[in-house]
């Protein structure tokens, strides 16, 4: 199983410190090679089909977030790297009901699990890596149980509320809400589970768990914003998907939500308002004006103001080349968007 990255947190161009780079590196590695023992099955369909989406590689921006945290208390405790893939495999989870829900037909690249198995066996694929990551939380101990079961509570609140829409609520207030369920909610108990598990004090997890959720929000939120401005599949999916998609992120809200006259906002809000955007002509046409919007602006400024709020997060930890990794990824998740 590679992922389909570079471990290192200088291959992101961080100023990292090269002990916690390597400590770091080597807690992905392991939790790599965890993954692939944590997803088998004595089913071979099961085996196959559970394996597909953590052979397509991926992020790993929790397990990242599980490693960073373990910085500040014993990084090698075996339990860091167990912590690491309950977060992971809940996620990827996840991602196999996401994409049943989405009809998506493509999940990294590779056909999506629906397309390639159908939906039922996606469904129940992701329920077994769902089982899967209980099981680990449980040979954790009670705490991890209640933590991953409190979180997977959150994520299906922002399913939920993400699958229903606004309902007459504020449209930008109610999508940071998702995200924050949804997305952040996982990625703070991973910042969360690496202070635990290393045996970080209790000031420290605390603090940890509240930047997790913090840089969860502004890295979901960078995500979206790539989707629009990278000129490749930086993002991981093809240039403009959620426009064609109808997908409203937070440029398209903003977007729709000003009040801007001249013409080319108006334009742009008129396309933006016919919902999904299957025409192609069209489609670059909308991708161009939202690129050089104010909207697109406003969301830069909205992902920087979480990074940084992540950074202010961090003030109760003791200062150290740990420490000023996280501040590094504030900065890169700040300015990966241009």
């Amino acid at each position: 199983m590679t992922p389909s990255f570079d471990m290192a947190l200088s291959s992101l161009g961080l100023d990292i410190d090269p002990a916690v780079d390597a400590s770091v590196t080597a807690t992905l590695v392991a939790v790599e090679e965890a993954l692939r023992a944590n997803v088998a099955s004595a089913d071979p369909l099961v085996a196959e089909a559970a394996r597909h989406l953590a052979d397509a590689g991926g992020k790993r921006f929790r397990p990242l977030l599980v490693a960073l945290g373990a910085q500040f208390g014993d990084p090698e405790a075996p339990e860091v790297v167990a912590a690491a893939n309950v977060v992971e495999l809940t996620h990827l989870a996840t991602l196999y009901h996401d994409d049943v829900m989405d009809e998506a037909p493509v999940r990294r690249g590779a056909a999506s699990a629906n397309s390639r198995w159908g939906n039922s066996v996606a469904i129940l694929v992701g329920d077994y890596l769902f089982a899967r990551a209980a099981d680990i939380a449980a040979s954790l101990g009670p705490e991890a149980v209640h933590l991953q079961a409190r979180t997977f509570a959150r994520l299906v609140h922002g399913q939920i509320a993400e699958t229903v829409g606004p309902r007459g609520s504020d449209p930008i207030e109610h999508y940071l809400s998702v995200i924050t369920e949804k997305t952040a909610s996982l990625i703070a108990t991973s910042a969360r589970f690496g202070g635990l598990f290393s045996g970080a004090p209790a000031e420290c997890v605390e603090a940890l768990a509240g930047y997790g959720e913090t840089i969860g929000i502004a890295f979901q939120l960078s995500d979206d914003l790539l989707d629009i401005a990278s000129e490749s599949d930086q993002s991981g999916k093809t240039p403009g998907t959620d426009l064609r998609e109808g997908v409203p992120t937070l440029p398209v809200l903003y977007a729709l939500a000003g009040d801007d006259t001249d013409a080319s906002a108006v334009r742009l809000r008129e396309i933006l308002a016919l919902g999904p955007i299957t025409d192609d002509a069209l489609h670059a046409e909308a991708l161009t004006l939202l690129r050089e919007s104010v909207a697109m602006k406003r969301a830069r400024e909205t992902v920087r103001s979480y990074a940084e709020e992540a950074r202010a997060r961090l003030a109760p930890l003791p200062a150290g080349e740990p420490k000023r990794a996280m501040e590094s990824l504030c900065d890169f998740i700040a300015d990966r968007t241009g």
